[in-house]
């Protein structure tokens, strides 16, 4: 009894030897990633960008920004981004942003001594953070 993979009288005339066997692919050794995507991306995506306006702002009128202040300017940016909000102020103890909630961007700063005579235009939230 002849075995099954290879029949003479099932072969077409012109062909001879034994059928052919595709090669094996290679394996691919598959490194574990080191880190997760969600991490790289928020580590390369700033949480929150300030405009040349902004930055400008901050240097006139004095405003230090700690990481506490940055920690609770992101968080406003969070909740305004969650009710749908556009243009926001965040209100952060003595210091009001005015931000792009869509870019995350900080648009203007103003300090307490400024926040007096001053009218915010053009939001459409308030967060106070």
């Amino acid at each position: 009894m002849t075995p099954l993979g290879h029949n003479p009288a099932l072969v077409p005339p012109g062909i001879s030897g034994p059928p052919a066997t595709a090669p094996a692919p290679a394996a691919r050794p598959v490194a574990a990633p080191s880190r997760a995507f969600g991490d790289i991306l928020a580590e390369r995506t700033p949480s929150v960008q300030f405009s040349g306006h902004a930055v400008e702002r901050l240097k006139r009128r004095g405003i230090d920004l700690d990481p506490a202040t940055m920690q609770r300017l992101s968080g406003g940016l969070d909740r305004a981004a969650a009710k749908g909000s556009r243009e926001s102020v965040v209100f952060v103890d003595d210091k009001a942003f005015v931000v792009s909630v869509r870019n995350r961007t900080v648009i203007t700063a103003v300090d307490a001594a400024h926040m007096r005579e001053h009218v915010f235009t053009n939001i459409d939230s308030a967060v106070i953070a």
